[in-house]
């Protein structure tokens, strides 16, 4: 049996959106397994903080250097200063 010759211009096309399909449902399956993201996860909210240009890019320096989401650090920083604020 000889291999299936392509019979127009939208083969490729239609492969590679198979291939991409095959490839997105393994994605897929492996994101489901993995842990999820802030963005996703019901414990968290999303808010809006106005900061100093200047604050934000020593935060972010900061948070790269030491390969943390600016998030974290806010979020430690306000356990912090909750836990002065009630004297524990």
């Amino acid at each position: 049996m000889s291999p299936k010759r392509k019979n127009s211009r939208f083969d490729d096309l239609i492969d590679a959106a198979q291939n991409r399909i095959s490839r997105d449902r393994s994605q897929s399956n492996e994101v489901q397994s993995s842990p999820r993201s802030k963005s996703t996860d019901p414990n968290y909210t999303r808010t809006t903080v106005y900061l100093p240009k200047q604050l934000h890019r020593q935060l972010k320096t900061a948070a790269a250097s030491e390969a943390r989401q600016m998030s974290d650090i806010i979020i430690e920083l306000i356990e912090e200063w909750f836990e002065k604020r009630n004297g524990k």
